[in-house]
């Protein structure tokens, strides 16, 4: 790992006291044959302004911690880790938001997670000079290529490759994580983030209401790499539909304590279809029956 002069330009600035421009999340584990890759592309980008990288390393237990210390020890002003001592994704809630958003220090926030990469080296400039310009736009995003551990690049799951209106974002459209680059406008974090178990479709949700989103096309794809390891390419289809309810949930019970009645009604209706999709619609009545009977005898107690 040559230190070329863009790292050390970047770390001197950074020295020199400078607020960042931008904060890249990245939340790790298991990721040690793959994150010295994705550290690279975050350190090759080709700057006017001073970035910072924040990790939050999940308890690995394959020596991920190891290369993300060699590479703190090598840049102490660029790249600010956290190791966690125990696993925080199996107790449930978004991961970046809580341990990586809220010491973000940057303007705008980029992500990229420890298994995948950039490849544009001027993906940072483009994304954060098109926000500076455009005040009305929240978030940028470009394209990315899904690719196995074979190699195979026949693979799409379906990042939106055109721009969004603040609707489409507060319906949690799909966008590719990796090649996102937002304003930060989380002072605090809603409680019902906190339980959202797909938390960049929350994300995309709340940046919704600051404004609209950009596709931009002359930035090169980002590798989104899908293997057995990985948080979300792993998972089974009812383990992902599960996820999916609790967020959509989360995003119900949001837009309700925000007075939102269309917002409200459209994730009602999503945990509906997604909950007879799981339980199936004789044990979604009987479970809902469940909890009307319990709500009642608790009124009637509450009464006495």
């Amino acid at each position: 790992m040559e230190i070329n002069s863009i790292k050390d330009a970047i770390n001197a600035t950074v020295t020199e006291g400078a607020t960042p421009m931008v904060s890249i999340c990245c939340i790790t584990f298991n990721h040690a044959e793959y994150i010295e890759h994705a550290i690279e592309g975050m350190l090759m980008q080709e700057t006017t302004f001073p970035f910072e990288i924040l990790i939050n390393d999940d308890c690995s237990t394959d020596g991920t911690d190891e290369v993300i210390r060699a590479y703190e020890k090598k840049y102490p002003n660029l790249i600010f880790p956290v190791y966690q001592k125990e696993n925080q994704f199996k107790f449930g809630g978004a991961i970046n938001p809580r341990f990586n958003y809220l010491r973000a220090k940057g303007k705008y926030i980029a992500i990229c997670e420890g298994d995948d990469y950039w490849t544009d080296s001027l993906k940072l400039q483009k994304q954060v000079s098109f926000l500076e310009s455009n005040p009305d736009y929240v978030i940028t995003y470009h394209d990315a290529q899904p690719f196995d551990e074979s190699g195979n690049l026949d693979l799409d799951f379906g990042g939106l490759r055109r721009d969004a209106c603040n609707i489409e974002l507060q319906t949690g459209v799909p966008i590719f994580t990796l090649t996102t680059c937002f304003r930060n406008v989380f002072d605090t974090l809603p409680a019902e983030w906190m339980v959202a178990r797909l938390g960049d479709k929350f994300t995309w949700s709340i940046l919704g209401s600051y404004g609209k989103g950009k596709y931009l096309g002359d930035v090169k794809p980002a590798m989104y790499r899908v293997h057995a390891g990985g948080i979300h390419s792993s998972l089974h289809s009812s383990k992902r539909l599960e996820m999916e309810l609790i967020t959509n949930m989360s995003l119900y019970s949001y837009y309700n304590r925000k007075k939102d009645p269309i917002l409200e009604a459209l994730f009602l209706k999503r945990v509906v279809v997604q909950s007879i999709k799981i339980f199936g619609m004789v044990n979604l009545i009987k479970l809902m029956l469940t909890f009307l009977l319990k709500g009642r005898f608790l009124k009637s107690i509450a009464r006495k």
